[in-house]
């Protein structure tokens, strides 16, 4: 028999039940502004095997505390990886994991983005089946800003949404989207005012909790071999990051960000 789910047991995730099954989670470290540190990348990544497993759940609807959806790595927790091998190797192990746990999953995702969404946030705010976004979101890959390669979920996903041209853009110079420009690409499928983003993804949420299962699944399902196809290519990303990790760069990127200056990246020297 299969154990039951334990949501109580998440530490930086909240969760909602609601009616027809549809269940909200909230990234809840509001005064970090939702920044994801060791704890809670592991939680996004093994919350989806969990939503995907629970019988009560239906749709999932995921949404940050407070005025983001989530800033980010955690600063320390980067300044903890650079040039350490093994928690390297553990982030890029739960970065596949929760990339893939997110497509593997059965069941219908809905993202609520209601503030920034960075890093870790944007893996789960643009991998969502559903997204729906502020109008003023901004939303963003900032790896090269920190001297890393754009991992993540970056070459899985942005060239299928924006397209080839947007992607290499954003992706290179580390630019941020707001929720509007982001729906005009087609990076997610509304922008709204911020206050309504929260009830237009539950209404969501609900339309396809009610609507057939096993239609709504299988779609789900045939729609992301586009991202399974791109998995040699996601996974080479992933590579990528973590060799970029254990370099010189990400130590002047993240010391430039604890000092609030601009980065003089040792590769960029004359």
């Amino acid at each position: 028999m299969t154990p039951p789910v334990r949501f109580e047991d998440y530490e930086q995730l909240t969760f909602t039940r609601r009616e027809h099954g549809v269940l909200l989670i909230t990234i809840d470290r509001p005064e970090k502004y939702n920044a994801a540190d060791e704890g809670m990348h592991a939680e996004l990544a093994r919350v989806w095997r969990d939503v995907d497993a629970d019988p009560e759940t239906s749709v999932a609807v995921i949404t940050g505390a407070g005025k983001a959806f989530s800033a980010g790595g955690d600063l320390a927790w980067v300044e903890r990886m650079a040039g350490d091998y093994d928690r390297v190797q553990a982030m890029l192990k739960e970065a596949g994991e929760l990339v893939y746990n997110i497509i593997d999953c059965e069941k219908p995702i809905v993202s609520a983005i209601n503030g920034v969404a960075v890093g870790a946030g944007t893996v789960v705010a643009l991998l969502a089946d559903v997204a729906i976004a502020a109008e003023d979101a901004r939303i963003g890959d900032g790896h090269v800003r920190l001297g890393v390669a754009a991992g993540d979920h970056a070459a899985i996903i942005w060239p299928l949404l924006a397209g080839m041209a947007k992607a290499r853009y954003y992706l290179l110079t580390g630019e941020m989207v707001t929720g509007a420009e982001a729906e005009r690409l087609g990076m997610v499928a509304k922008a709204l005012p911020r206050d309504e983003v929260l009830d237009e993804a539950l209404r969501v949420a609900e339309v396809l909790a009610t609507g057939s299962r096993s239609a709504i699944r299988l779609t789900k399902k045939a729609l992301n071999n586009w991202l399974r196809a791109a998995g040699p290519t996601f996974d080479q990303s992933l590579a990528y990051e973590a060799l970029t990790f254990m370099g010189p760069d990400v130590v002047e990127g993240h010391t430039a960000l604890r000092e609030k200056r601009a980065p003089r990246f040792p590769s960029a020297a004359p």
